[in-house]
């Protein structure tokens, strides 16, 4: 991590028109930030986290200054990684990761998807992980079941709408490492591992159970595939700590890559806001991407 004179900065460079406009830079406050994960609402509010202090950062529209918006405190965050927009339930669901309670037992801290109210920032749930695990990347279906990636127990989770506790819901050796997650319109859940770069779809049966993991074929390996998130009914957004931000095409069992722009040391996460997918680079900075949504 670099520190500038004691201030962090989200640095969004200007190389696109429209949501990227008026936003030159987004100055963070703070110290010893170090965000991971980004997220965004329909308006151009920008969320990020803290995996060194569990604080969760919120940059309202056009804004040139990210403030702390929900500190870790008796809300019980550590170590903030994933983070999602669910607009439609008005919640920001917040991948929250630490060592498990004794004998199992949930306690403050403990790994867990926690969900806060989108607009007040209010405390709606904390969902702690069957087991511990690394609580990683976060998506929802058009259904409202949420999906979260366990980096270390190389599983998916699962939170039904009104469910009160997560459960597995798949698990095998080829999601070891996992990291993004992402659904398309095919109904299937699509994911990445970081450490052997493999893109995987994951089929959703009709009772909601989870289908054997499929490896795609990539027209061109990934390294180190991180954030994912999807853009259009068969199209993903991915950042690759390499250095890139890539659009992915799904057709059958084949993963079209198409690099965006590369030269971005250490992406993690992208997020579109219009016509800018804003990446997430060494930890510090969020560098504005011109992209035009697939028709």
């Amino acid at each position: 991590m670099k520190r500038l004179a004691g201030v962090f900065v989200l640095t969004l460079s200007i190389i696109a028109s429209g949501a990227a406009q008026g936003r030159p830079e987004i100055e963070v406050n703070d110290t010893m930030v170090s965000p991971e994960s980004i997220t965004s609402t329909q308006d151009g509010t920008v969320f990020f986290g803290s995996i060194t202090k569990g604080t969760i950062y919120r940059a309202a529209p056009g804004a040139a200054r990210a403030e702390a918006w929900i500190q870790p405190g008796s809300t019980g965050l550590m170590n903030v990684l994933g983070v999602f927009a669910d607009e439609r339930a008005n919640t920001l669901w917040v991948c929250s990761s630490a060592t498990g309670g004794r004998g199992g037992a949930p306690v403050v801290g403990e790994t867990a998807l926690r969900a806060y109210d989108l607009r007040s920032a209010a405390a709606k749930g904390v969902y702690p992980f069957p087991g511990g695990g690394l609580c990683n990347d976060i998506a929802v279906a058009p259904d409202g079941t949420t999906y979260v990636t366990d980096t270390t127990g190389g599983r998916i989770l699962r939170l039904k709408p009104g469910a009160s506790a997560l459960e597995v819901w798949a698990m095998d050796p080829l999601l070891a490492v996992i990291d993004g997650i992402a659904l398309l319109a095919d109904g299937s859940v699509y994911a990445n591992t970081f450490t052997t770069g493999r893109l995987l779809r994951v089929p959703v049966r009709p009772d909601g159970s989870a289908g054997s993991p499929v490896q795609l074929e990539t027209s061109q390996p990934l390294v180190r595939p991180d954030g994912l998130r999807s853009v259009g009914r068969n199209t993903l957004l991915q950042a690759e700590g390499e250095g890139r931000v890539d659009e992915v095409t799904i057709n059958g069992n084949r993963a079209e890559v198409r690099v965006l722009r590369e030269g971005l040391t250490g992406a993690t996460a992208v997020t579109l806001v219009g016509d800018t997918a804003y990446v997430l680079v060494e930890r510090l900075k969020a560098v504005a991407v011109p992209y035009s949504m697939p028709k």
